[in-house]
């Protein structure tokens, strides 16, 4: 079977639109229409189902979703194995992130590792909540994923580096030129948080801690927080990766009792690791070995 029109689908059903689909995959919407129209015409199923906000699997789709997804992922291990024998040639990774490593990691390590290995193409599946970044590499939807740690039970992972969790502040608030910010100023500034279901890190914290902060707003995007930082409505708390390079006008300073998140690379354990997937988790720790 020609695995195209199943990775097609795939990817509809990723990003729950036939439009996005086949933009991200360089396809004419009316392809991506008609290649899944005709798996549901061999098949005599119905795989979607299409409504305002896009498209969902139907009970059929669900169904069949775990043999569809090992259909490629078997593909991909054997372009894998072929590329290895042809010394990594040709192959496509798939690499699940989150925000700050897609902007402040991939970008490099991609552009170095393709003048190694220039017939590999990368396809980076992003996501704000760490969970799910997990789940992709539990389903093989990824190949690695960059994640927080520690990871799930059913995952492998390399640790890579530590970042530091830093107060951010507006530069007239009278701590930024403090060496450090009290944690029991979170009860007392108005403060800035993202939605909690995606970011449970800060909230442990907090909780940890036994303090409840003072909350103000709730935003959906780090950057947004950043900008509301600058003009001054309130602070917030964030990861020096995400602070770092930012041209927004704010004051980062570390915490009273120093706070990190731990970033890995994790795989599916027990599961076959590709001879490109191994490669590319060999280059990354080198790669951080030098890396700001």
């Amino acid at each position: 079977m020609n695995t195209t029109k199943c990775q097609i689908l795939l990817k509809a059903v990723e990003l729950g639109s036939i439009t996005r689909a086949a933009e991200d995959m360089g396809y004419t919407q009316s392809a991506v229409s008609r290649s899944i129209a005709d798996l549901e015409r061999e098949w005599s199923v119905t795989l979607l189902t299409r409504n305002k906000d896009g498209v969902v699997l139907t009970a059929q789709g669900e169904f069949l979703l775990p043999d569809i997804q090992a259909l490629c992922n078997a593909q991909r291990t054997l372009e894998s194995q072929v590329s290895a024998l042809h010394g990594l040639t040709c192959g496509t990774l798939r690499v699940g992130t989150f925000t700050s490593v897609s902007i402040h990691w991939l970008p490099g390590m991609i552009k170095e590792f393709l003048t190694l290995y220039p017939g590999i193409r990368f396809d980076l599946v992003s996501k704000w909540e760490f969970a799910e970044v997990e789940e992709l590499v539990r389903r093989g939807q990824v190949d690695c994923a960059f994640l927080a740690l520690p990871a799930g039970e059913s995952l492998d992972a390399a640790f890579l580096r530590r970042d530091r969790l830093l107060a951010v502040l507006p530069c007239g608030h009278p701590l930024a030129g403090a060496d450090f910010y009290p944690m029991a100023r979170f009860t007392q500034d108005p403060y800035i948080r993202i939605q909690e279901h995606w970011d449970m890190e800060m909230s442990r914290i907090f909780q940890e801690e036994g303090l409840r902060p003072n909350i103000q707003y709730t935003v959906n995007d780090d950057f947004a927080i950043l900008a509301m930082v600058e003009q001054g409505l309130g602070i917030s708390l964030l990861p020096e990766m995400v602070v770092r390079g930012s041209q927004r006008r704010v004051t980062a300073i570390p915490l009273e009792r120093p706070r990190f998140r731990e970033i890995g690379l994790a795989v599916r354990r027990g599961g076959p690791v590709s001879p490109l997937t191994r490669r590319f988790r060999d280059f990354v720790l080198q790669w951080l070995e030098t890396a700001p």
